[in-house]
């Protein structure tokens, strides 16, 4: 039985931004807030077992014992009334064939001013022109074996759920029309799941599309399904706690030991142990328990080659602080900087030369690791070359030197963790390929967030910046020179100037499209993968990796239904997502 929700931590209430949004009583929360309260939902249909179907008004009384548990905002009531009925479907829906579930999603996920796409008598006829979300979800779930429609109409679905075919339901929608198609699904008692949209338009809306794609690929094969990413991270993180290090190392003996051992310890988002545990969890045999020692060794050695680069880079790009603190060189000096360093690479070697694996499957976890550790170095080579005569770099040369310096740390961590589980050889293609586009969309994440660091930022820092190899290739005329000096170092202009160009030019926008495709194109890498269970975990890991979605609150068409004579708020448009620089 899970633990109960905790109640020590209330959730933030919204600050309403208009007048008509104090009224409102289904505002959805934000991200974090979302995260939270699904891991609460969760808690509760475990310790509850509320059996569905339910009606609306036993519904709303487990969702108001929710928010009550929860200490939040009653606007949040019918949003996790959504989430409580998902959880009640979610087992039932992950045992129903994909060839006997629909795919219902909006047409106002469209770009409604360039859709080619007609309708008829079932909704829209997607003509897969790319400039949405619909072809990619209509694709993905057809190769399983859905049906789509695209279409907001009860009618058409209960046809369907009559012909016999039908047996379970994934939908996309904004919460008013879930609210109207709630009764009819109750009726037919068919399994079904919901995923509210994400801002206040009735066009060209748009959708979590991590959490869609997670319930259309939720298969009873998927043995990880269940998993708490969130508690897996607290774990892992706990495994950098000083005495789980000296149980697995073995107690610092001397000075550079402790020097390391303190610097593994230090802050990070341990992002890359976790990658190599998630694809063990994913890749091992269900009937094994636990996670052993070993697979612990392996994680914590992707850690320490981390560490280690971070180290040696920080020397090489003249950085002070890191995580807030004073980097290693400049709190001990270079040397022992340096040595420290290599300590940590050989610590990582010796963690995976010790763990009790087969002999073959530990030469190739050595094989892995030092053939990503030569990637890394030949990636910073490329960026220490060109700092050393800095010319100006297309964007497609900034991302190629993102591929080689910040892929192969990930790539390593997943590698080991198939290897752990002894699975690598039949999932080694896309694992490559994943982490080849999950490290670029990483990097040029890093690059976006750089922009709003008026302290130490890659302005300032000056190193290859895709967003200022962006703003370089669009600038003309005094500001393209200006641009060009930037890139060649030379004196007579600030940061702030730079930054005036990538605003004016729209350059950081681009990036963050660039950012959403490198992102999608790490989820297509993955269409080859016949392993549910790491399929489902990967599409799971890259949510969180990249928790960033923002709701924007609520559609006009339903606040003018339900407040006449009040202001729409402005319209909220999405571009499609560009394709990746090559």
């Amino acid at each position: 039985m899970s633990t109960p929700v905790s109640t020590a931590t209330p959730l933030p209430r919204l600050v309403p931004l208009q007048t008509w949004r104090a009224a409102k009583k289904n505002i959805p929360p934000t991200p974090l807030q979302r995260q939270r309260i699904l891991q609460s939902v969760r808690n509760y249909v475990a310790e509850f077992q509320p059996v569905p179907p339910l009606p609306v008004k036993e519904l709303a009384v487990h969702a108001d014992r929710v928010v009550t548990q929860l200490q939040c905002d009653p606007i949040y009531r019918d949003f996790i009334g959504v989430l409580i009925n998902n959880e009640m479907w979610r087992e039932q829906l992950a045992g129903v064939p994909f060839e006997r579930r629909l795919l219902l999603l909006p047409k106002c996920l469209r770009v409604e001013s360039k859709c080619p796409a007609p309708f008829d008598e079932f909704g829209l006829l997607c003509k897969q022109c790319g400039l949405c979300s619909i072809q990619d979800l209509t694709v993905e779930a057809e190769k399983l074996g859905y049906a789509v429609l695209v279409a907001e109409g009860s009618a058409i679905v209960m046809s369907l759920i009559q012909t016999g075919k039908i047996e379970a339901i994934v939908g996309v929608s904004c919460l008013s029309v879930l609210e109207r198609a709630f009764p009819y699904m109750e009726a037919a008692a068919v399994p079904g799941v919901a995923i509210p949209l994400l801002q206040d338009d009735c066009i060209d809306t748009n959708v979590d599309l991590d959490w869609v794609w997670e319930y259309i690929h939720l298969t009873a094969e998927d043995h990880t399904r269940r998993l708490d990413l969130g508690a897996l991270r607290d774990e892992v993180e706990f495994w950098f706690s000083p005495a789980s290090l000296d149980l697995l190392l073995g107690p610092a003996r001397d000075q550079t030991e402790k020097i390391a051992r303190d610097w593994l310890m230090r802050a990070g988002k341990r992002w890359r142990p976790f990658l190599t545990v998630a694809a063990y969890q994913a890749l091992r045999d269900p009937s094994e328990s636990g996670i052993s020692d070993d697979v612990r060794r392996a994680a914590i050695a992707v850690e320490c080659f981390h560490k280690a680069s971070l180290i040696h880079d920080d020397i090489e790009d003249g950085d002070l602080l890191r995580y807030g603190q004073q980097t290693l060189h400049a709190e001990h000096g270079i040397p022992q900087a340096l040595n420290v360093g290599d300590l940590l690479i050989g610590e990582g070697y010796r963690l995976l030369a010790s763990a009790k694996f087969p002999a073959p499957l530990r030469a190739d976890m050595i094989r892995v690791a030092s053939e990503g550790q030569r990637e890394l170095c030949r990636g910073q080579g490329a960026e220490l070359a060109w700092s050393h005569q800095p010319q100006p770099l297309t964007p497609a040369q900034v991302v190629e030197i993102f591929r080689r310096k910040t892929a192969p740390a990930f790539e390593v961590a997943l590698r080991l963790g198939a290897l752990c589980a002894d699975r690598h050889e039949e999932v080694s293609d896309v694992l490559g390929q994943f982490s080849k586009s999950l490290g670029i969309a990483y990097q040029v994440r890093d690059d976006l967030d750089d922009l709003e660091n008026t302290d130490g930022t890659d302005i300032d820092g000056f190193r290859p910046s895709l967003v200022l190899a962006i703003a370089r290739e669009r600038a003309t005329g005094d500001a393209r020179a200006l641009m060009d000096a930037q890139w060649q170092r030379q004196p007579g202009h600030t940061a702030a100037q730079v930054l005036e160009i990538v605003r004016a030019t729209k350059s950081d926008e681009r990036g963050q499209h660039l950012l959403e495709s490198y992102k999608e194109e790490a989820i297509r890498s993955l269409a080859p993968l016949e392993h549910a269970s790491l399929k489902g975990l990967l599409r799971r890991t890259l949510g969180k990796i990249f928790n960033d979605v923002e709701i924007k609150g609520w559609c006009k068409e339903h606040q003018h239904d339900q407040h006449p004579g009040t202001t729409p708020p402005t319209e909220s448009r999405t571009e499609p997502a560009p394709t990746p620089v090559a």
